[in-house]
């Protein structure tokens, strides 16, 4: 797919990763950008429509595939995490990680899917898909639920040829990170090499080393990767 002369929606795109999406996308030629965010005043990219959404409500869901009907390129970025753990965590806090980054990015697919025929979808994921850590359970969950939901979608959308990329990636330097003091990518980095990824036609994209790592570990005893865990 080629990002000059497409048609995008970001969703979250008024910090962090989504605003480097949104104004990448219209400095490599994008025909039209939608950002979009709860707070669409809060938007102030040159050269993008701002359009309200919700991505936990349907109806929120259902008036922006309205307002934005020729999308061709839909980036899944907006996300929550709440820090908080499964056994011992707020269930209220936990469903809402669920609800953003599992359901969200699913009534989204299923909203513009008809419309996206020989275009992409780009589902924004974590190096958390692929393992956990401690204060982390809620997010990972829904991260690797969110995973296996776009193995799914690329398998039931490829006869309308919609490509379909997940993106993985580790810490980076957003507002939801700002308590992490551990290495961080750019997010700029990370919405370029995504993008140059949905262009190559990858079905996947590894941002950093780190996650990398983690994916490849998932083919050894989990004992090994777990062990070099600081805190497990």
């Amino acid at each position: 797919m080629q990002i000059n002369g497409a048609i995008a929606l970001v969703t979250g795109a008024n910090r962090g990763i989504g605003r480097q999406f949104a104004t990448q996308l219209v400095e490599r030629g994008a025909a039209k950008v939608y950002a979009t965010a709860r707070r669409p005043e809060t938007l102030d990219i040159p050269g993008v429509i701002p359009v309200r959404l919700d991505v936990t409500d349907p109806a929120s869901v259902a008036a922006a595939a309205q307002a934005a009907p020729d999308v061709n390129l839909l980036i899944n970025n907006a996300g929550v995490s709440t820090y908080h753990g499964l056994v011992d965590g707020d269930l209220d806090k936990i469903a809402l990680e669920m609800e953003t980054n599992y359901w969200g990015p699913l009534r989204m697919i299923r909203a513009f899917a008809p419309q996206l025929g020989g275009g992409a979808v780009v589902n924004v994921l974590s190096a958390l898909s692929w393992f956990a850590y401690p204060g982390s359970g809620a997010y990972a969950a829904a991260k690797a639920a969110a995973w296996n939901l776009t193995n799914a979608v690329r398998i039931e959308l490829a006869a309308q040829k919609t490509l379909v990329t997940g993106v993985h990636l580790g810490a980076a330097d957003t507002d939801m990170m700002a308590g992490y003091e551990g290495p961080k990518a750019d997010p700029a980095d990370v919405a370029r090499i995504a993008l140059d990824g949905v262009e190559a036609g990858r079905i996947e994209v590894v941002v950093d080393d780190w996650s990398a790592m983690v994916k490849a570990s998932l083919a050894n005893d989990p004992a090994e990767f777990y062990a070099t865990l600081p805190s497990a």
